[in-house]
């Protein structure tokens, strides 16, 4: 199948500046180096792909992966953009080798697993390099809560690695600029508002702890993750503890085969729930996977959350 996206206007615009190789950036422990610009790149699941994309870098794809297969795709990302799905779900190496790739953007847990047959040493064996998306390294060494600097760092490390910096810092100045601009704007917000993101399960529930992204998203619009604590960016925990820790507002990550509305009523019917603030306020606010998930999208994603946050 082909998979059609959006590329901004700005970046059309933009004229690449040559940068000088070699490049070096590091990737979450590894600092890997570029001669010159991929020209054959491969990227994983839809942030990631809005990241290649919002850089402009669509002339040096030659497809993608990991999309269609979890049911993560939007009609909103159809547009004039065409990109080959190489894998609906994770590739393989054979995959990847037969697309003759030169390069793999992904993530631990992002179209890769830790002691799997796709990572950056097995593929660095046949001459493709890998970066690895800053929230996922929790998986594989120590790092800092997510915070919106994990967008940051990729913009600017895949910006120089195909040679065109001053895309990235462009971008991120932008979403630094826009979000200022919001904050300013919007009245002082009080006490931080308990948040719980459900993004999928029914027996035991997957959610988002201080890694992950949406701690990040649910900080800046003024809300507390009540899974802060947990020591992992996408985790599965209890519901207990959910019932527990009384969240104010519910987040659903929209995507796969359960709609966020069907998450939604398996909370509201659920008696074992009645007493938690959100459901018994009926409380909900949805995110798409591709908003919830580090890329282009994090700052609507803020604004949307501050919004429900606000509406005590």
């Amino acid at each position: 199948m082909r998979l059609l996206f959006a590329l901004p206007a700005l970046l059309l615009a933009t004229p690449a500046l040559a940068e000088p190789f070699p490049v070096t950036v590091r990737s979450c422990d590894r600092d890997v180096t570029f001669e010159a610009a991929p020209q054959r790149a491969v990227s994983n699941d839809v942030n990631l792909t809005e990241m290649m994309l919002a850089l402009g870098l669509t002339d040096h794809m030659v497809g993608v992966t990991g999309i269609s297969g979890w049911n993560k795709i939007e009609q909103a990302l159809a547009a004039g953009i065409e990109l080959p799905e190489l894998a609906p779900q994770y590739p393989s190496r054979e995959v990847l080798l037969g697309a003759d790739a030169d390069f793999y953007f992904a993530g631990w847990n992002y179209g890769m697993r830790v002691g799997g047959d796709v990572t950056p040493e097995t593929l660095g064996q046949f001459g493709i390099a890998v970066y690895e998306l800053t929230e996922s390294c929790i998986h594989i060494m120590d790092k800092p809560k997510a915070s919106l600097e994990d967008l940051d760092v990729d913009l600017r490390n895949l910006s120089k690695i195909f040679g065109v910096p001053e895309r990235g810092e462009a971008l991120v100045e932008g979403y630094e600029a826009e979000l200022a601009a919001f904050e300013a704007g919007r009245e002082a917000v009080g006490e931080p508002v308990r948040a719980f993101v459900y993004d999928s399960g029914e027996d035991r529930v997957f959610t988002a702890g201080r890694y992950g992204m949406p701690t990040a998203l649910i900080e800046a619009a003024g809300g507390v993750n009540i899974a802060d604590d947990v020591a992992a960016n996408w985790v599965e925990i209890g519901w207990e503890a959910v019932i527990e820790r009384a969240p104010e507002v519910i987040v659903i990550v929209n995507y796969g085969n359960v709609t966020a509305e069907q998450k939604r009523d398996f909370m509201m019917t659920n008696p074992a729930f009645a007493d938690i603030p959100a459901v018994r306020n009926d409380r909900f606010v949805t995110l798409e996977y591709v908003e919830a998930t580090p890329g282009p999208r994090n700052i609507a994603a803020i604004k949307r959350l501050a919004e429900a946050f606000a509406a005590r």
